[in-house]
C-alpha cells in the first residue's frame, strides 16, 4: 500500500520573522493531529530553511533519535554532551537524545541554509546521549539505525535511472530534489510516500533527482 503526501499539506511554522521556515509531516506543535502522529518508528520529518544569522537557540529533546540531512548551506551543530559540529550537504547527522540532551542548531554561514530532519522512536527509552556524523555517505552504503530498527538509504538518480525501494513492512520515501514516479504516482520536491509491506517496487527518476528512503522493520 502507498500513502502519497504532498509538499503543500505540510504543517507550516517556525519563525519568518526570525529567518526560520518550518514544514512538518507529521504532527507536530500546535499542529496537532491525531491521525497523522507518526509511521512506522518516524515522529517527524521537518523541512527547515534558515536565514544566514539564524537559528534554534538552545534546547532540549528526550528519548528521540535524529537524524539530520543538509540539503544547501552548512548546520552548525553544539549540544550539551560537548560536540561541536559543522554539518554540510552528504553528511548524516545523529543525535541520540537518550534520557535528555540540549542542544543548538544555527546557520552561521553567509547564505541560505536548508535541511530536513527526522525524529524516529527508539526501542527502548532512555540511556546516555550520543552522537555521531557521517561525511559524505555514498548512495551504495546504507546508514544503519538499530537503536530505532532503522535503515536510511540515500539515492542520487539520474534522467531515467531506476532504483529497487527495500522491501519492508514500513517504507518512508521524501522526496529532497528532482522529480520521480513510485507506481502510478508522480512525486516532486518535500513529497513523500508512506508505504507498507512493501515488495518489489522500484522508483524511477525523471530528471535529476535525491530521494531519501528509510527502511523500518515495525
Amino acid at each position: 500500500m502507498i500513502s502519497v503526501r504532498r509538499a503543500g499539506e505540510r504543517y507550516s511554522g517556525g519563525d519568518p520573522a526570525a529567518g526560520i521556515e518550518s514544514l512538518h509531516a507529521f504532527s507536530f506543535g500546535r499542529h496537532y493531529d491525531p491521525d497523522n502522529l507518526r509511521f512506522g518508528t518516524i515522529l517527524a520529518c521537518n523541512e527547515e530553511r534558515l536565514a544566514p544569522g539564524a537559528g534554534f537557540d538552545e534546547h532540549p529533546h528526550s528519548h528521540t533519535e535524529i537524524v539530520t540531512w543538509v540539503v544547501e548551506g552548512e548546520l552548525t551543530h553544539r549540544d550539551s554532551a560537548g560536540h561541536a559540529t559543522v554539518v554540510g550537504p552528504g553528511d548524516v547527522q545523529r543525535l541520540s537524545s537518550a534520557g535528555g540532551v540540549r542542544h543548538v542548531e544555527r546557520n552561521d554561514a553567509d547564505v541560505p541554509l536548508v535541511f530536513v530532519q527526522m525524529w524516529l522512536a527508539p526501542l527502548e527509552p532512555g540511556g546516555e546521549p550520543s552522537y555521531e556524523i557521517v561525511r559524505g555517505i555514498a548512495d551504495s552504503t546504507p546508514y544503519a539505525l538499530p537503536e530505532a530498527g532503522a535503515m536510511l538509504h540515500v539515492r542520487r538518480l539520474a534522467a531515467d535511472e531506476r532504483t529497487a525501494v527495500p522491501d519492508a513492512a514500513f517504507v518512508y520515501a521524501h522526496v529532497v530534489r528532482g522529480q520521480i514516479r513510485l507506481g502510478e504516482a508522480a512525486l516532486g520536491p518535500g513529497d513523500a510516500a508512506r508505504i507498507t509491506d512493501a515488495d518489489g517496487l522500484e522508483l524511477t527518476a525523471e530528471g535529476t533527482a535525491e530521494v531519501l528512503l528509510w527502511e523500518m522493520s515495525r
